[in-house]
């Protein structure tokens, strides 16, 4: 009996536990099924989820203030994203689309 046939004919049992699972919701929603397979490599060890997801971070950031009519953001630097502009004509906040930075025209220009 080859290697593979043996692996082919195997059978393999599943025995229920007392462990429930502590499965923190991360910041897409994903949540595991209780018996989910993926969660065994959380048995005595919990799950690391970083509760500072990017998205609240960003929210945090002041706007920029600015006198000019457009600006260009390029994320900071060499590990940033392309540059780009945005018009500040019309009034309120204007985010950029990569990195989520605010700006706005101050009244006094």
């Amino acid at each position: 009996m080859s290697r593979f046939q043996a692996i082919k004919n195997l059978i393999l049992l599943r025995r229920k536990s007392d462990w429930i699972p502590k499965d923190p919701i991360t910041h897409t929603g994903q949540q595991w099924d209780k018996d989910d397979y993926r969660l065994a490599r959380f048995i005595n060890r919990p799950k690391h989820v970083n509760p500072n997801f990017a998205i609240k971070l960003v929210a945090q950031l002041k706007p920029i203030c600015t006198r000019q009519n457009v600006v260009c953001c390029d994320g900071g630097g060499a590990l940033g994203h392309p540059k780009i502009y945005l018009n500040l004509d019309k009034p309120g906040l204007h985010a950029c689309m990569y990195c989520g930075q605010t700006f706005m025209q101050s009244k006094d220009h």
